[in-house]
């Protein structure tokens, strides 16, 4: 049984995530909640898209599937995003409801 999260919800196999990512961090992180968003720091500039890049990977390695199974639905621009993991394999988002900044 999953927790209520507003930042997380399940659609047909798929895993959807709300996300505020922080570019330009010292490491790429899970650091709590950021509003009804999961907030991740990511260890990459925002530029020429490899923020997203790194997001899209540190998201495909947590949840143990291959990249071309984590797709960014919305926010390419922006620092608020949806992402779609399909068919996850671990389930390290049960845990991140509860992550606390460092």
């Amino acid at each position: 049984m999953t927790s209520a999260a507003p930042w997380r919800r399940e659609d047909a196999g798929a895993l959807v995530l709300a996300l505020h990512v922080q570019p330009g961090a010292a490491r790429t992180e899970v650091a709590g909640t950021h509003g009804d968003a999961l907030k991740i720091r990511l260890a990459a500039p925002p530029v020429d898209g490899k923020a997203n890049a790194e997001l899209l990977r540190f998201l495909a390695d947590a949840f143990a599937v291959p990249l071309r199974q984590v797709t960014l639905v919305r926010g390419e621009t922006a620092r608020r995003k949806t992402v779609r993991v399909d068919a996850p394999r671990a389930r390290p988002d049960r845990d991140w409801g509860g992550a606390v900044p460092r």
